[in-house]
């Protein structure tokens, strides 16, 4: 019977040895992949915890904001109609301001990407302007956008 049980020992050391081994070869053999895996996990931790940190902030600052004072309808109009600038072309004057792009801009208001991109183009001619970010500039100074 004490032969058995130290057999048993003896055999249960191999394996375990054998396996010790096994997972150090292989280990060996794929420590790049390992510590790149590794690296890539702790990065994307650290990633979702300062995105979540600087969301926070930003979520902070805004409530905290005045809301913006609403630019009067009767003054819009005028300026609307002052730069014959028609409702369709202010809609997309609108969301072009609030950062859409003119695919999104296309499935908000149900047009083709080619109508679009046509308000857009009359939109600059008349408010004589060359990119997006300057439309917008040009519109909040003539009162057009809040």
């Amino acid at each position: 019977m004490r032969q058995i049980i130290i057999y048993g020992i003896a055999l249960g050391l191999l394996l375990l040895s054998m396996q010790y081994f096994r997972y150090r070869l292989l280990f060996i053999q794929h420590a790049e992949s390992m510590y790149t895996g590794l690296v890539a996990l702790v990065c994307c931790g650290v990633g979702i915890w300062a995105g979540s940190k600087v969301a926070g902030k930003w979520k902070k600052k805004q409530e905290g904001a005045p809301p913006q004072a609403a630019v009067p309808l009767l003054s819009a109009e005028k300026a609307l109609s002052d730069w014959n600038i028609t409702p369709r072309e202010y809609e997309v004057l609108q969301l072009i301001a609030q950062g859409l792009s003119n695919q999104e801009i296309a499935e908000r208001l149900f047009l083709s990407l080619n109508t679009v991109k046509t308000h857009t183009s009359n939109v600059f001619s008349k408010l004589d302007v060359q990119r997006r970010t300057q439309a917008i500039q040009k519109a909040k100074e003539l009162g057009l956008l809040g």
